[in-house]
Formats: C-alpha cells, sequence, structure tokens
C-alpha cells in the first residue's frame, strides 16, 4: 500500500518484525526498524524523500563512497514518555551538525525541512518500535553517502542520504579505564575532526584496540602536534572536574561540536556549576590526580549521555578517581535525561514533540 503525505511517498512495509524483538534484551544498534527514509541528490538537486521498508542499498562497486570515503552520519535519539508521547532531543541542532559536516566533505547540503519533516514521518510510522523500559529510546541514524559512480578522485555527482532506526535498551558502559595516547592522533589542524565523518571513527579503531589489549576500555585523544593536551574520551566529548570547577576543551577544528557537550554546559551554568572551556594539559591532569584535586572525569555523547571514567593510565602509571556520591555526572545525566523522557521542565526549549 502506497500513500502520499507532505509530499513524501511512504511504501509500507507488507509485515512488521517488532513481534520477533525481545525489548527486554535490546543491544544497542543491532535491531532495526521496519522503515527507513531514503532521498537522492541527482542531477544538481536533492529529490524527494521518500519512506520504504528496512531493505538493504544497492551500489555499483565503483560507487565513491567505496574510495574515497564521502560519508557523514549523525546520531540521536527518540524518547516515549509515561503517557506515550514521543520527544526528539535538539534535532535542529543535528540538522545544522549535519549540514556542517557536508560542507566540509563536499557533499551537498540537506533541505532541513528533509531532515525534520522526514524524520517525524519516519518516527510516526514506527512509533510502536521506540521502547518504554527505564532509560530505553530509539537510536536514530541519519546520514549520507557518495552513490555516484567513477574512480576519479573528486567529489560523486550523486549522493544518497537515509535515515534508518534501532530500538535500543539502556547504554551502560560500566567502570571506563582510559589510556591517555601519545602516538596515535584522532584529527589534526586543518581537517575532518569537527565533521561527522566516518573516516574519523575508522581511523580510531586501531589505537583503541592496542589500549583494550593493554587492559582500557578507550582512549583519550590528545593534540597531534605535541600530545600535550587532552581533548576527547574515545568518541565522546571530554570533561574533568578539579576541585569545583568543571572543564572542557573548546571545540576547533580537531574537536566535534557535541550537542551532549553543549547540553552539559549550560545546565551546569544553571546548576551553578563553575566551568571553563579551556586547553587542558596533561601534565594538569595528573598533577591533580596526585594531589586529590582531581574529583571527577567523563565522556559525554548521545549513546550514553554521561559516561563516568574511573582510571585513567599515563605512561605505565594508572590514577584512580575517587567514588562520589552524586557528582556532578550523575546530577548533570538526570538532568538531561529527565528533559529528554519529559520528566521535567524544559526550560532552554530543547524538546520537540512529534505529534
Amino acid at each position: 500500500m502506497e500513500t502520499s503525505t507532505m509530499k513524501m511517498k511512504i511504501e509500507k512495509a507488507k509485515t512488521s518484525k517488532i513481534h520477533e524483538v525481545d525489548f527486554d534484551n535490546l543491544a544497542f544498534g543491532t535491531v532495526f526498524t521496519d522503515h527507513m527514509l531514503i532521498c537522492k541528490f541527482k542531477n544538481g538537486a536533492w529529490e524527494q524523500p521518500e519512506i520504504v521498508p528496512y531493505q538493504p542499498i544497492t551500489l555499483d562497486p565503483s560507487a565513491k563512497i567505496f574510495h574515497y570515503g564521502q560519508s557523514i552520519f549523525e546520531g540521536m535519539k527518540g524518547y516515549k514518555d509515561a503517557n506515550d508521547d514521543i520527544w526528539l532531543f535538539r534535532p535542529m541542532d543535528n540538522c545544522k551538525r549535519l549540514n556542517i559536516s557536508a560542507k566540509r566533505m563536499a557533499i551537498p547540503e540537506l533541505p532541513e525541512a528533509y531532515f525534520i519533516d522526514g524524520l517525524k514521518e519516519l518516527i510516526r510510522l514506527d512509533k510502536d518500535w521506540i521502547p518504554k523500559k527505564q532509560g530505553s529510546s530509539l537510536y536514530i541514524r541519519p546520514f549520507i553517502f557518495a552513490s555516484g559512480n567513477g574512480f576519479h578522485a573528486s567529489p560523486a555527482d550523486e549522493y544518497t542520504f537515509v535515515i534508518a532506526c534501532a530500538p535500543s535498551g539502556a547504554y551502560f558502559s560500566g567502570k571506563v579505564k582510559v589510556l591517555i595516547e601519545e602516538n596515535y592522533s584522532r584529527s589534526a589542524n586543518g581537517g575532518v575532526g569537527y565533521a561527522k565523518a566516518g573516516g574519523n571513527y575508522a581511523g580510531q579503531f586501531y589505537p583503541t584496540q592496542l589500549a583494550i589489549d593493554k587492559g582500557y576500555n578507550q582512549v583519550i585523544w590528545t593534540d597531534d602536534n605535541t600530545h600535550e593536551y587532552i581533548e576527547e574520551a574515545g568518541s565522546m566529548n571530554i570533561f574533568v572536574r578539579i576541585n569545583d570547577t568543571l572543564i572542557t576543551a573548546p571545540t576547533s577544528d580537531r574537536i566535534l561540536d557535541g550537542i551532549t557537550r553543549k547540553s552539559i554546559l549550560e545546565i551546569a551554568k544553571d546548576e551553578g556549576i563553575h566551568t571553563e572551556v579551556r586547553k587542558i594539559t596533561v601534565t594538569e591532569v595528573v598533577e591533580a590526580a596526585k594531589s586529590g584535586t582531581l574529583k571527577e572525569m567523563f565522556g559525554a555523547g548521545t549513546a550514553a549521555v554521561i559516561s563516568p571514567i574511573v582510571t585513567f593510565g599515563y605512561r605505565n602509571e594508572d590514577y584512580d578517581l575517587p567514588e562520589i556520591q552524586d557528582g556532578y555526572a550523575t546530577r548533570l545525566k538526570k538532568r538531561i535525561t529527565d528533559i529528554q523522557y519529559n520528566r521535567s521542565e524544559d526550560k532552554f526549549g530543547w524538546r520537540l514533540k512529534v505529534s
């Protein structure tokens, strides 16, 4: 059955897979909803988006995504509250950042309405897939890749935009032990570190595996030039609490402008927590750990919201952080998730209801 709404063609799945899903045991990003949005860029313009049954994408072996890596993505979530109302968290920021990434990767920017209206239509159609269990959500992955053909090293002439969704259970990262990286770099000045380009993450896998082999869970990235400044934690922004001051690195060519990061800074200000956005040296963190003034370290990102770090390693020595009841990480995560799940007032205007 095909219908048309908002100038968008919708082809509904003939049967749903939802009955096969164990919603009490959802691994992150492994089960997918019945539908996806797809939109093509051809002949110099984006065509109208379509919603179709979730399915494989067929590409020619010469598609430029395989050869030159023109690929960007976003990560966001949909939430269901106690009344079964559906909410998105700061979706306009995701849309803006997708287009910032697109510009840097020479990908045509996507019309805002295609992103927001298409996303809302897709979520309405697959609303039953949004889990209600505490901490669960619908993970949403918008992405664009070069689908035009050719071996010539140049931007593609055709692109494909997709939104796919995966119901996910509560994301527990456990006690995270990280290694401060001194050899490999996530990104460099003038590079694409601030874009959500697929290659940024592929380049992290090898050094991260080296850290895992040493008994750590993740890497803390340092600057590419001197390795003197900490910049990100794995694929997340990083926060450091020294005494009662919460510090995070400024965004740059190398550092992603994280939406969770921005939210934490605004909520911290509202909570009266003193924050500083400045460069943080490895030496400062090590000395604070030795003196006992290093109270907390945590990563901030969409999947886990806030992921506390309990130990960091540097030059063959491990430094354990104190266990603090009701620390900044706990307080800030609760404030953010209460807004996301419509459990509290949203004084910042971040929530968008999908009705």
